[in-house]
């Protein structure tokens, strides 16, 4: 299996910083793309930000030049910095991993368990 512990989440007032990390561990073959989701009551789960195996990032056009999403490979880790804060980004954000277990397996999306970011104006 393959786990996530997600960690970083908290309530910060409008303009402010948090930093999310997420640590992936277990049976890893190999990691395609790391990512960050968020999702609000009532809607559905949305994109903020990826990163494929060797490729570039890419980010919903809200956090555009407010977030950062970053990797350690050799960690299996991913980041994301949330700078300037607004009140819509209020959420839970999911951690999501798209890995292969073995050699001969497909690639299987791993998602964290949630961690809440509320921002306060």
């Amino acid at each position: 299996q393959v786990q996530l512990v997600e960690s970083g989440g908290g309530l910060v007032q409008a303009g402010g910083s948090l930093r999310l990390s997420c640590a992936a561990s277990g049976s890893i073959f190999s990691i395609n793309a790391m990512g960050w989701y968020r999702q609000t009551p009532g809607k559905q789960r949305e994109l903020v930000a990826t990163i494929p195996s060797g490729g570039s990032t890419n980010y919903a056009d809200s956090v555009k030049g407010r977030f950062t999403i970053s990797t350690d490979n050799a960690k299996n880790t991913v980041d994301l910095q949330m700078n300037s804060l607004k009140p819509e980004d209020t959420a839970v954000y999911y951690c999501k991993v798209d890995a292969r277990r073995n050699w001969y397996d497909y690639t299987t999306s791993y998602w964290g368990q949630g961690t809440q970011v509320t921002v306060s104006s």
